[in-house]
């Protein structure tokens, strides 16, 4: 079988984590037309199924202001689907503590649906200690 590489995947990758960030750090329940039902989500070890379990566990998490800062976003194109694979690093913002920032780590990996990519697997870990 041929290789399904999308020849604009790094333009895919970054687009796609751009605007998850910027719904993320604005409008949490947003994020829900990102997911599919088979999506899945492994927060600091704790595993989601499903776009709506996913969203429910994003929008209780315990900050009133967020803001993602990328400091790099890696991007591989996935020969069997034709999607893109995202691994970002970067500092996380809460609630104003600018002076604070965590570091975290996120993989993307996103799948084609039609003319547009949604996140098929997310992994999200703050890179404490």
């Amino acid at each position: 079988t041929m290789a399904n590489i999308n020849p604009q995947f790094q333009q895919i990758g970054e687009q796609f984590t751009q605007h998850y960030y910027q719904i993320f750090d604005t409008n949490r329940q947003g994020l829900i037309s990102l997911y599919s039902d088979s999506s899945l989500l492994t927060f600091e070890g704790e595993q989601f199924m499903g776009a709506a379990s996913i969203v429910q566990k994003i929008a209780s998490l315990p900050f009133q202001t967020v803001q993602h800062q990328v400091v790099k976003a890696d991007c591989q194109p996935n020969p069997a689907n034709g999607g893109v694979l995202v691994f970002v690093t970067g500092n996380l913002v809460v609630d104003g503590g600018a002076a604070t920032p965590l570091k975290f780590a996120q993989v993307f990996n996103l799948a084609p649906n039609g003319g547009s990519f949604f996140c098929q697997n997310d992994m999200f870990r703050l890179n404490i200690g």
